[in-house]
C-alpha cells in the first residue's frame, strides 16, 4: 500500500519549529515506513535548526517537488518556498518569519489541491508575527479553511483515543456566543460522525458540552443550552447519530478523560483547551476536520524564549505526523460529509 505524502511546513523559524522538525526527521526513523515527510519552508532556517540540535546540516537536501522526495532515513527533504531567511533572528517576533510562514502553509496547501500531497502537518507559526507580516488571520485553522475555500470546519483537539471538537476557537465569548447556532452546531456533530465513521467506529459516542454553567440548569444560568443545543442534539439523533448532550461541561470533559467518551464537542476555545493542554500538554495534536486533506498540527507554540537553545522537545510533531499518516487513508468520508453542509461555520 502506498504511504501518504505529507506537507510538513516549517513554522515561525524565529521559534522552535526548525529544531523539532529536525530532531523529528533525523531521530525517528520508523516514521517513514508511515509516511513521506517533506518539509515546506526554508533552507537556511532548516540548516540552522538542525546545527542547533547537534545534527549535520548536509543532512538537508532540497528537492524540486514532492515527487522527487527519496524517504531515506537520516535526512530532511526540504522545498525551498520563497526568498532565504537566513536573516531571521531567533527568539524575536519578526515579520519576516511571520510572512515565511504564511507562505510556507499557502504553499502546502496548494500541493494538496494538486494532488500532490496528502496532508498537512504543520509546526507553529506566530500569529502575531504573521499579522505584522501583512496576514491578519487569527491563526493557521482559519487560514486553511480560506485556502480550501471551505466554511464548515472544526478544530479538533486530540491525545490517545479521545478527539474534542470546538463550536468556536479564536474569536472573543462575546462572539462564540452569537456564533453558537443550531445549524453549527448540527453540522460539528455531524463531522464528529464522519469523523468516527472515517475511523471505523462509526456509532461512536459523542458528548456535547453545555454553554452554560451546569448545561443551562433548565434555563436558570441561560437559554442557550435548551434552545441551540438542545434541539441540534435532537436533530442528529433523528439522523442516526450517538449524540447525548448538552451536559455540564465540568462533568463531561473529567468523563471523557477517564474513557467513558472519545468524542466531545465543546463551545468555545478555552472550554476545550484549557483542561486538554492541562492534562495532556505536549502529548496532543490538533487536527482540522472539514478540509479536504488532513491536516494535524503541533499543539503548542513557537517558544520564543527556548528558541536555539536545542532543547525543544519534539513529541508532539512525531504524533503529529503519525496522526496524519494514521487519518490520511480515511479522510475522504469526512471530506465528503463536510461538503454536505452550506452553513457558515
Amino acid at each position: 500500500m502506498t504511504i501518504p505524502r505529507l506537507a510538513l511546513t516549517l513554522g515561525d523559524v524565529a521559534g522552535i519549529g526548525p529544531e523539532i522538525t529536525a530532531k523529528t526527521l533525523l531521530g525517528h526513523d520508523d516514521l517513514r515506513s508511515r509516511c513521506i515527510p517533506v518539509v515546506i519552508g526554508d533552507e537556511a532556517a532548516m540548516r540552522r535548526g538542525v546545527v542547533n540540535v547537534g545534527g549535520d546540516p548536509e543532512k538537508v537536501i532540497v528537492i524540486p517537488a514532492v515527487s522527487e522526495a527519496l524517504n531515506l532515513p537520516g535526512t530532511i527533504e526540504l522545498i525551498q518556498t520563497g526568498p532565504s531567511l537566513a536573516d531571521v533572528p531567533l527568539g524575536e517576533l519578526s515579520p519576516v518569519a511571520g510572512d515565511g510562514s504564511y507562505r510556507f502553509v499557502v504553499e502546502a496547501c496548494r500541493l494538496a489541491r494538486e494532488g500532490q500531497v496528502d496532508g498537512i502537518v504543520t509546526a507553529p507559526l506566530n500569529k502575531a508575527a504573521m499579522h505584522a507580516g501583512g496576514h491578519n488571520w487569527p491563526g493557521h485553522t482559519e487560514l486553511l479553511a480560506h485556502e480550501f475555500g471551505v466554511q464548515n470546519f472544526s478544530l479538533v483537539l486530540s491525545a490517545g483515543e479521545l478527539y474534542f471538537f470546538h463550536l468556536t476557537t479564536h474569536v472573543s465569548m462575546r462572539t462564540a456566543i452569537e456564533n453558537i447556532t443550531v445549524e453549527r452546531t448540527l453540522n460539528v456533530l455531524e463531522l464528529a460522525g464522519a469523523f468516527a465513521k472515517s475511523m471505523g467506529t462509526p456509532d461512536e459516542l459523542i458528548g456535547l458540552a453545555g454553554l452554560n454553567p451546569h448545561a443551562g440548569e433548565n434555563r436558570l444560568f441561560g437559554d442557550e443550552d435548551a434552545d441551540i443545543l438542545a434541539p441540534a442534539v435532537a436533530t442528529a439523533r433523528e439522523r442516526g447519530l450517538n449524540v447525548v448532550g448538552p451536559l455540564p461541561g465540568d462533568a463531561l470533559i473529567p468523563a471523557a478523560v477517564r474513557g467513558k467518551y472519545k468524542l466531545v464537542v465543546v463551545c468555545y476555545h478555552d472550554q476545550g483547551h484549557a483542561p486538554f493542554k492541562a492534562v495532556y500538554g505536549d502529548d496532543g495534536v490538533n487536527i482540522t476536520v472539514g478540509l479536504p486533506v488532513v491536516r494535524v498540527s503541533v499543539d503548542h507554540g513557537t517558544a520564543f524564549d527556548i528558541a536555539g537553545k536545542g532543547i525543544a522537545r519534539e513529541a508532539s510533531l512525531v504524533l503529529s505526523l503519525e496522526r496524519a499518516a494514521q487519518l490520511a487513508p480515511g479522510w475522504d468520508h469526512v471530506w465528503r460529509t463536510a461538503q454536505k453542509m452550506d452553513v457558515p461555520a
